[in-house]
């Protein structure tokens, strides 16, 4: 399975935070999946981390690579894709790993439950 985890999701999983759904940590845990990572959820975390919103830590970079995640790279398909979706959802990060998680054929790993009404699949996180 190819997994693509929400900020939430990554934030938890890295402080190793209960409030990760046993599930999702299982399957983002087990070496037969791909774990993804947006650079958009990368720079979403900096932004909000820059102004106090979130806890986490320096060097997300060299953290994801050690823990064997797979950095999903934003090209033009996926930006055209995320600015032509329908207005339901105005975060431009969400937006984007929508159109990741289509091109990539990824299931999200996010308690959002927006994602769905795009028709991305989901894994409650």
């Amino acid at each position: 399975m190819r997994l693509l985890l929400d900020a939430h999701a990554l934030l938890w999983w890295l402080a190793d935070d209960p409030t990760l759904d046993r599930h999702a940590r299982d399957l983002i845990a087990d070496p037969t999946n791909e774990v993804l990572v947006s650079a958009a959820t990368v720079w979403e975390i900096a932004i909000k981390r820059a102004i106090g919103k979130v806890n986490a830590p320096d060097g997300m970079a060299a953290i994801l690579d050690n823990a064997g995640f797979i950095e999903a790279p934003i090209d033009a398909t996926d930006a055209e894709r995320a600015a032509g979706l329908e207005p339901i959802h105005r975060d431009p990060f969400d937006r984007m790993l929508v159109a990741q998680a289509l091109r990539l054929r990824a299931v999200v790993v996010t308690r959002d439950p927006i994602f769905v009404q795009y028709g991305a699949e989901t894994v409650p996180a």
